[in-house]
């Protein structure tokens, strides 16, 4: 394939008409620089062939006869510095090949927690990543028009969000949802902190989830209620909690596994908004059996390659109802005759579900 590469050095390129301007000015001759090239291309080599292929989001490049090892990605730093671990479970500290980092033409980071790597050895602690494995799964946002993918290959997300302190945000949970169900993750929604508010309160939001397939359970990470069972949906899997800043993700995982010693932060007394403790997603095993992936906080979720006419798709209890639209183009949002209101008004769709549907599909983040 064909991709754009940068000269790693080389000397700017000549400003002007150089042939014009030695006709005018003979002397101008002893001036130029005798090894410059005139080639107009500036600091790009414009495009170079690289042997391989891109599919899935994947980047698999030929490495030749380089001798290379697998392992899995536990944490990525910046856009070239990895922790990779081996077979024997030994973890190195890995940088990224060049040609992988330009191959990852749409991706913000072209190597992320949880990827099947090749790395070529440097020396016993310390190699190159040479190539990354088709991911499975992934779970992504859009982030300045690229693919900010948060993990791969993991099998259930659990989207956790707190009664109070920060608030609850319901569209945010459906984003989260909408981004698991387009990466082919399981979703389970986590609501924490639930002693700060009426349980009656709380009550319409689980059967709303839980009526449409996703597992809701209600936790507080101080007083243990709820850990069991967050236990119990973690074994065996390997899952990456995920959700907005201050909400708890890490005090969950540190009240699941006693010892894990993960860094916590407090909630602003002043904003009531979360304040980033994890920087990293970084991927852990637990005791006994099962993966988990903790990852820094976000306050906005902005869906990625889900066009909007697609959206209705990552909605799945719109399913059954789309067909019966009056309109085959209908958006669900102002048409007369269209099915998916209609099953909003006799019950058969949560409102609050619906109205997250017409903020991601008129554009509103909040």
């Amino acid at each position: 394939m064909r991709v754009p590469f940068h000269k790693n050095r080389g000397k700017r390129r000549r400003e002007g008409d150089l042939t014009r301007r030695v006709l005018e000015d003979p002397d101008a001759a002893a001036d130029a620089e005798s090894g410059e090239r005139l080639t107009g291309k500036g600091q790009l080599t414009r495009h170079r062939t690289v042997v391989g292929s891109e599919q899935d989001e994947a980047l698999i490049r030929e490495t030749g006869d380089r001798e290379t090892e697998t392992g899995r990605v536990l944490s990525a730093v910046g856009a070239n510095h990895c922790r990779v671990q081996t077979a024997d479970g030994l973890v190195i500290e890995c940088t990224i090949r060049r040609v992988v980092r330009t191959l990852a033409r749409e991706a913000r980071n072209a190597v992320v927690a949880g990827d099947i790597v090749h790395f070529s050895r440097v020396d016993e602690h310390s190699g190159v990543i040479e190539s990354v494995d088709p991911r499975k799964t992934t779970l992504s946002r859009g982030s300045r028009q690229k693919a900010h993918i948060i993990v791969a290959n993991v099998d259930q997300a659990v989207i956790v969000a707190s009664a109070a302190m920060p608030d609850l945000k319901l569209p945010l949970i459906d984003r989260f949802l909408c981004s698991t169900e387009t990466g082919g993750i399981q979703g389970i929604v986590c609501i924490n902190k639930c002693d700060l508010v009426p349980r009656e309160r709380l009550q319409p939001i689980i059967g709303q989830y839980a009526l449409i397939g996703y597992p809701v359970v209600l936790t507080n990470a101080l007083t243990g209620e709820g850990i069991p069972e967050l236990r119990r949906l973690l074994q065996g899997h390997e899952t990456v909690f995920t959700g907005q800043s201050g909400v708890g993700k890490t005090s969950l995982l540190n009240a699941v596994q006693p010892g894990l010693g993960r860094a916590v932060g407090e909630v602003s007394s002043d904003t009531t908004k979360g304040r980033h403790t994890t920087r990293v997603a970084e991927l852990m095993k637990l005791d006994g059996a099962g993966w988990v992936v903790d990852t820094p906080g976000v306050r906005q979720l902005q869906l990625w390659d889900v066009a909007r006419e697609e959206v209705e798709g990552v909605f799945v209890e719109f399913r059954p109802y789309t067909a019966r639209c009056r309109f085959p183009d209908c958006r669900h949002t102002h048409e007369r005759g269209c099915g998916i209101k209609n099953a909003v008004t006799r019950g058969m769709i949560s409102p609050l579900r619906y109205a997250s549907y017409v903020r991601i599909v008129t554009g509103d983040d909040d």
